[in-house]
């Protein structure tokens, strides 16, 4: 009988978003294979999806850059202290942490301890940060980065595009293993097929959708100028839920080319009703992606059968195959994603082809939590069984 392991769960999220439905998603995904998890975090997290804490909002606001990022690190030695109590409480199998800026707390018991140190890592976070919203100690946090992804026992990277920053950082590839996001069957189960098209006056129409955290750089007014060159009768209609800085600009984008009713602004909704909004549509948008990223809202989107329209770019062609599972277009060329959205527009037998087979991939390449979950825990047991190895 395979043994239950006793899992250190570190991170360092405050905030309820995308992040941390990784978090409860694969935590709970290892709760039902029977694994028990001691967690180890910040103390002060927000209860509602879509928000973020209070006191860190208020450090961003009126703290300087260094000032943040200095705090930052003497988080990290406060993390390692409560990592090393929780160690001497309950003798944990494993350590699982999620990556941060700043954040050594795991390398330090892996090296104290030699527990066995699986990392996952969501992003170069010394370049994310640096590009969009600055580093004062850039060099520092780089090093830092480093250090801790070499440190790990093994690294979790969730594309194979961030597994090349890693090996180009010194992780070796035997140190390595891509698990890219996933999705949960049940979460899809018995929905009601026609409760927001209803809500939305979108019964007989063709829905493109959107779901997620809406930047200028998704371009979605391109894909509005687009719905305005149909007439009234043929027009498809487009979905867009979720909140984000380039939403107003859509309004009234939407407004000026008078066709308002044609676009919809759902706003925020909970993880909960995200699949009802997904079954009201027929064709899902990725219009732009980080180049580095595995979007949650892409598994979401393949779970919910939707022809997907999508950048024709490394970390996407992991997941999916253009003209098999998705219609996968030039990445600085959007009149190729105007040509695919008309198609499947006029095509109803190849949108279902195309979201039969998105849906077909989850199981068939094991893109759910819990497949995620069963992989590391194998990888876990090989470190556990060579620890033991004199």
């Amino acid at each position: 009988m395979r043994k239950k392991l006793k899992i250190l769960y570190h991170h360092r999220i405050a905030a309820q978003d995308g992040q941390s439905v990784h978090i409860q998603e694969l935590t709970a995904a290892f709760k039902r294979l029977g694994h028990e998890l001691i967690f180890v975090g910040p103390s002060l997290r927000p209860a509602a999806f879509g928000e973020s804490s209070g006191l860190l909002k208020w450090v961003r606001r009126l703290l300087p850059q260094a000032a943040q990022e200095l705090l930052e690190i003497a988080y990290g030695h406060r993390a390692y202290k409560k990592l090393l109590a929780a160690y001497e409480q309950h003798k944990p199998d494993i350590l699982y942490e999620r990556h941060n800026l700043f954040l050594t707390a795991g390398k330090k018991l892996k090296k104290k301890t030699g527990i066995p140190y699986l990392l996952e890592v969501n992003a170069p976070l010394t370049d994310e940060r640096a590009e969009h919203s600055g580093l004062f100690f850039q060099k520092i946090a780089c090093k830092m980065e480093e250090a801790v992804w070499c440190a790990a026992d093994m690294a979790f990277p969730v594309t194979n595009v961030l597994a090349g920053k890693l090996h180009q950082a010194g992780v070796t590839r035997a140190n390595v293993t891509v698990i890219h996001n996933g999705i949960n069957h049940n979460d899809y189960a018995d929905l009601d097929q026609t409760k927001i098209r209803s809500k939305y006056g979108l019964k007989g129409k063709i829905v493109l959708g959107f779901t997620g955290f809406l930047r200028e750089w998704h371009r979605l007014d391109h894909i509005i100028k687009m719905i305005a060159e149909f007439d009234i009768a043929t027009s498809p209609h487009l979905l867009v839920v979720g909140e984000g800085p380039a939403i107003e600009d859509c309004k009234r984008l939407a407004s000026s080319l008078m066709i308002s009713e044609r676009v919809h602004f759902a706003g925020f909704r909970t993880r909960k009703e995200i699949p009802e909004y997904l079954a009201a549509m027929d064709i899902a948008l990725q219009p732009a992606v980080t180049d580095y990223a595995s979007p949650l809202k892409m598994f979401e989107y393949m779970e919910s059968e939707l022809a997907i329209i999508a950048p024709n770019v490394p970390n996407i062609r992991e997941i999916l195959d253009d003209g098999h599972s998705a219609l996968l277009f030039d990445a600085v060329d959007l009149s190729q994603a105007d040509a695919a959205i008309k198609r499947l527009i006029d095509d109803p037998k190849l949108r279902s082809k195309l979201g039969g087979a998105a849906k077909a991939a989850i199981t068939e390449r094991g893109f759910t939590w819990e497949d995620n979950a069963e992989r590391i825990i194998s990888i876990a047991e090989q470190l556990i069984s060579q620890r033991g190895t004199p």
